[in-house]
């Protein structure tokens, strides 16, 4: 069966997402991690589906794993930082330069002298074109199928009431190990936006300029939050939505207009025609379902250096000694979801997440913010998946892999000392999925005129 649906159905852990990514691009409206709780992390690669078997692309039988920084330089309990490049590639491909280009160019840079065909006005390279039908299949596969196909065969997924408090709201999804709820008014019986991290860093933002009102905030229920957002100056609580019959072609442009990392499904019931919530398709999820099932991910295989996607200028970033505030206050000022540590020769040691935020403030003790990055950052689960980074010479269809085989939100690009180059977001893949020039037809395909 070639769908994502064939995973296995016995789920009990919460799926997490941190997502995102910005935007690095604000990735996953800043936040953090699926609020879809209860899909498998595991699944079957379905018949047809490529499994990155390529001589050059061998598949990840284990994840390689390297360091960042002296152990002396590192907190205890410092994740893993896992590079695609180096267990999906091998070394002499890792090191050497692009075909496209020298291996100092950056991202964006133009194609090199490869003998090729003219399309579009341009001269496309069989890499080009190869890289072109990968992009097309993927916009077919997103336009026939849909939401719906997207859920796993068993999940649970847990909404609030407008009317719970926000410190029990934190409470509950401290417990189940998720980030961001659907909300619902029950007055009204209908649908009340999604609960994500950015709305508990908003609530952080109102106690710090308001530090005598902690009693305050400890009152507040999720319906406050819109008061909240209005006494900070703070975007608005996430709305958006899609029917889970609409094809993912369409939610996932709704989410990049939207600048959201997730969307909620609400359908109406056939009998009451009220709304009712379904669950929550995220970015994480459509590109993985991608991966699982559209064999032709294999084919982009043009470096990240050669694509015009991520951010690799002006990243915001911290040192373990930053104040937690500081960095929140980043977060908020840029609209992103992470921002990577380094120490003092700009080596990446770690990434400060927004969902790291309600481990600071659970239980309501907002001391906390007052700590150092290296100190909250101690202060995270032992499951933390770890860091995942690339370099400029990795290319899609290993990030593709990587996303099928494990929970990639976003990947911190470096080079080959750890030094940061700059951030790969989820949004960041699936708008150049979705959004790069096709040649020919590109007005058609994606929406966007080609100048």
């Amino acid at each position: 069966m070639d769908e994502l649906k064939a995973e296995p159905a016995a789920v009990t852990k919460a799926e997490k997402d941190c997502d995102g990514g910005t935007h690095e691009t604000a990735d996953e409206a800043p936040a953090g991690r699926e609020s879809l709780a209860g899909s498998g992390d595991q699944q079957d690669v379905p018949a047809g589906s490529s499994a990155g078997g390529h001589e050059d692309n061998p598949p990840a039988a284990h994840v390689g794993v390297t360091g960042a920084g002296s152990a002396e330089a590192v907190p205890t309990g410092a994740p893993h930082f896992v590079a695609p490049s180096s267990y999906l590639r091998p070394l002499s491909s890792r090191a050497a330069p692009s075909a496209s280009g020298p291996a100092g160019a950056g991202p964006g840079s133009a194609s090199g002298s490869r003998p090729g065909t003219r399309q579009g006005g341009q001269m496309s390279s069989p890499l080009d074109r190869e890289q072109i039908e990968g992009l097309r299949a993927i916009r077919a596969f997103l336009k026939v199928r849909t939401s719906y196909d997207v859920l796993p065969l068993s999940y649970r997924l847990i909404v609030f009431d407008t009317s719970l408090l926000v410190k029990k709201s934190l409470n509950i999804i401290t417990q189940q190990q998720i980030v961001s709820a659907p909300l619902w008014d029950s007055r009204t019986s209908t649908f009340a936006g999604l609960l994500t991290t950015s709305d508990y860093i908003n609530v952080v933002q109102y106690y710090w300029q308001n530090p005598d009102a902690l009693a305050q905030v400890d009152q507040f229920k999720l319906n406050s939050l819109r008061d909240i957002e209005r006494a900070i100056g703070a975007d608005p609580i996430e709305t958006v939505y899609i029917n889970p019959h609409k094809p993912l072609y369409e939610a996932c442009r709704r989410m990049l207009e939207s600048r959201a990392r997730r969307i909620p499904l609400v359908d109406v019931d056939d009998e009451t025609g009220r709304e009712m919530v379904v669950s929550v398709v995220t970015q994480y999820r459509i590109l993985k379902f991608v991966s699982v099932n559209v064999k032709e991910t294999q084919s982009l295989k043009k470096p990240l250096r050669d694509l015009k996607v991520g951010t690799y200028t002006n990243v915001a970033t911290a040192t373990m000694d930053t104040p937690v505030m500081d960095v929140i206050h980043q977060l908020v000022k840029r609209s992103i979801s992470s921002v990577p540590i380094l120490d003092k020769d700009g080596t990446v040691l770690n990434v400060f997440e927004a969902v790291d935020v309600i481990a600071l403030i659970k239980g309501g003790d907002y001391d906390n913010l007052n700590l150092s990055v290296g100190k909250a950052l101690e202060k995270r689960s032992e499951d933390f998946p770890g860091i995942y980074t690339c370099t400029l010479n990795d290319r899609l269809d290993t990030i593709f892999d990587t996303i099928r085989k494990s929970r990639v939100h976003r990947l911190v690009v470096i080079d080959e000392a750890n030094q940061l180059k700059g951030l790969l977001s989820l949004s960041d893949i699936l708008d150049y999925t979705l959004n790069s020039p096709l040649g020919d037809a590109d007005e058609k395909d994606t929406g966007r005129a080609v100048r």
